[in-house]
């Protein structure tokens, strides 16, 4: 996962709204290239040109009724709470005037509760849905304008998804499931067998394409719906919670798997998750979403350390912060810093910005003091002892500080 993908910026207009590509792999080529491996087609980029945001929702609403333009309204001109829109318009709001870019690599976690909107929004994303009010742009195009043909093309080649339920179908051996979107695309069969074979060796089931889906267990069964996803070589991944009904030890290895492979072939990945530890884990940023509005924004990082209202705080209350939490959240500055110990700065164990709690703790226990923070040569701050326990205690801490 790239750390260091910056978001996109919010803009006038639907072209304007940027967002600058991780340095990583680019996508490949696609499956009309004869006789390339499914990594091999791909090449190393490096770059930090911005590029425009590869899904972006604007002023987006779903609100299911037939009176759902009155209840908008209302809601806009703060006459009615969502809480009275089913009572007063016999109205659903589903989501609430979402405004979300999503840069090209990226995993984009959305997190919510159960009927938190999360998942209306991602099947706005595909146009399985239509929105009451708003766009969604995919490359910059607007796709409710989308005529039929060219929005089967842009489900059948750009975006691909991944459910709870993985929809294999039981009459099919796991290879035929997975190339099934190849067939429809009337890919020759040698051509979507060999590349059915690729992705499955990608999600670790090399050998298992003659097998029934009712032969593999649930873990496996989920593997070929993320093989059968990136069989069509899509752009874009939609994820609604394809890990949620798993085991948790099988859920964590496919976590890592997915990890793996978005290193590798940097796909724009959306993340449904109700699972804060699991958006936390993957997520290059993640969304927190309440009663169908978006509440907070941000890094795994900005989520815990600076949470936005009482409801996120609940939220990362429990989470821990040794992996996520940076020295850069936690340092003193430079200035500060009085010769712990009688040690001066130059003799101090040395770390990076991005160095985490965990590695910071080890550290400090193998070399007994506190740690100079080094960017670019140059030390930037210092972690003691005592601001790397205020950085673990976070929040409660700092109450607590702020209470004496």
């Amino acid at each position: 996962m790239q750390s260091s993908l910056r978001p996109g910026q919010a803009g006038e207009g639907h072209q304007q709204p940027q967002a600058y590509a991780p340095s990583g792999i680019k996508n490949f080529s696609g499956v009309n290239v004869k006789n390339e491996n499914y990594l091999d087609s791909q090449s190393q980029e490096n770059t930090s040109e911005p590029v425009i945001s590869k899904v972006e929702c604007e002023g987006l609403w779903k609100v299911f009724g037939v009176r759902s333009e009155e209840a908008i309204a209302a809601m806009q001109q703060g006459r009615v709470d969502r809480d009275k829109i089913r009572e007063q318009f016999d109205c659903v709001p589903a989501v609430i005037d979402v405004n979300l870019s999503v840069a090209s690599g990226e995993i984009f976690c959305i997190m919510g509760l159960s009927g938190s909107g999360k998942s209306t929004i991602v099947r706005h994303i595909n146009r399985l849905i239509e929105p009451s009010r708003g766009q969604v742009y995919v490359d910059g195009e607007d796709i409710g304008k989308l005529k039929p043909d060219a929005l089967r093309h842009l489900r059948a080649t750009q975006i691909g998804m991944v459910f709870q339920d993985r929809g294999l179908l039981p009459h099919r051996n796991v290879r035929d499931n997975v190339a099934f979107a190849l067939e429809l695309r009337r890919v020759k069969q040698e051509r979507r067998d060999e590349i059915a074979e690729q992705v499955l060796d990608l999600v670790q089931l090399t050998g298992w394409g003659d097998l029934m889906p009712d032969e593999l267990s649930g873990g496996m069964q989920q593997r070929v719906g993320l093989a059968r996803a990136l069989a069509a070589n899509p752009d874009i991944l939609l994820m609604d919670e394809p890990f949620g009904a798993l085991d948790p030890l099988i859920r964590r290895e496919l976590q890592d798997q997915f990890l793996q492979l978005s290193a590798n072939l940097s796909k724009t990945t959306i993340f449904i998750t109700h699972d804060l530890d699991e958006a936390i884990r993957l997520g290059t940023r993640i969304a927190i979403m309440k009663d169908g509005e978006i509440v907070q924004t941000g890094t795994p990082e900005d989520i815990i350390t600076s949470p936005k209202d009482d409801y996120v705080e609940d939220f990362v209350r429990n989470i821990s912060r040794l992996e996520v939490v940076k020295a850069h959240s936690v340092m003193s500055p430079v200035e500060e810093y009085d010769g712990e110990d009688g040690k001066p700065l130059n003799s101090l164990a040395y770390a990076s910005p991005e160095t985490n709690l965990g590695e910071l703790i080890d550290i400090i226990i193998k070399r007994s003091g506190a740690i100079a923070i080094i960017d670019d040569g140059k030390p930037i701050g210092v972690v003691t002892l005592a601001s790397l326990l205020k950085g673990i205690r976070g929040s409660e801490l700092e109450k607590v500080a702020n209470n004496d």
